[in-house]
C-alpha cells in the first residue's frame, strides 16, 4: 500500500486501552502514534502492549489539539459515532491518515472534531471499546487499500489467485512529449 498512517487518542485514561490500540496500529503497519491530552500515564502502557510497539513504532505524547503537529499533506481522520460523520464502508480512507479516537466513556472534543479534514463513524448500534474501534478502522483501511483477490461470489475462498502485479515502463519527466521523436541535436554540440 502506498501512503501512511497513524493512530491516536484524546484524554484516554486507561492504560490497557493505549497498550491494546499500540499493539493494533503496530500489527497494522502505523508509522506512528499519538496520544492527545491523555489522562494516563503512557508509559504505563508498555505493561499492556504485548507486541512492543514502543521500541518499534514511534509515539508521540502532545498536551492539546493545538501542538498535535502531523505531516505535510497528513490527514486528520475522527473516529466519532456522530449523525453527520460518514459511514465507514462508504469512506476513502486517505493515502496518508492520522486517525483519532476519543477517550473512554466519552467522545471527541468539540476542537478535534472542528480540526478533523473527515470524521467517521463505525456504523454500530452504540459506540464499542476504544481499541475494538481502532482496530476496526485500520482492518477497514487494510481491505480498502490493499491489493488482494476478488471475493467469490459464493461462500468461501477465492477461486483464482491474484493476478501479478504488472509494473509499467520508467517515467521520463521533463523529456519529449508522448509519441514525440527526442530532439535532434545540432552538429555544434558533437
Amino acid at each position: 500500500m502506498r501512503g501512511y498512517f497513524a493512530v491516536g487518542a484524546e484524554r484516554i485514561s486507561k492504560p490497557h486501552n493505549v497498550g491494546a490500540l499500540m499493539r493494533t496500529a503496530h500489527a497494522f503497519g502505523a508509522s506512528f502514534l499519538f496520544a492527545v491530552a491523555p489522562f494516563t500515564d503512557v508509559r504505563a502502557l508498555d505493561a499492556t502492549d504485548t507486541s512492543s510497539a514502543s521500541g518499534a513504532v514511534p509515539f508521540y505524547t502532545y498536551p492539546n489539539l493545538a501542538e498535535l503537529a502531523l505531516p505535510k499533506g497528513c490527514r486528520l481522520v475522527g473516529i466519532e459515532l456522530v449523525d453527520d460523520a460518514i459511514a465507514l464502508p462508504s469512506f476513502r480512507h486517505p493515502s496518508q491518515a492520522a486517525y483519532l479516537l476519543g477517550p473512554e466513556r466519552g467522545s471527541l472534543s468539540a476542537e478535534a472534531l472542528d480540526r478533523c479534514d473527515h470524521v467517521v463513524q463505525i456504523p454500530t448500534q452504540f459506540c464499542v471499546n476504544l481499541s475494538v474501534a481502532g482496530a476496526i478502522v485500520l482492518y477497514d483501511r487494510m481491505l480498502s487499500l490493499g491489493r488482494f483477490a476478488e471475493r467469490p461470489v459464493r461462500a468461501g475462498g477465492p477461486v483464482s489467485d491474484l493476478p501479478p502485479h504488472v509494473r509499467g515502463g520508467p517515467v521520463v519527466r521533463n523529456g519529449p512529449a508522448a509519441g514525440q521523436p527526442p530532439a535532434s541535436r545540432s552538429a555544434e554540440t558533437d
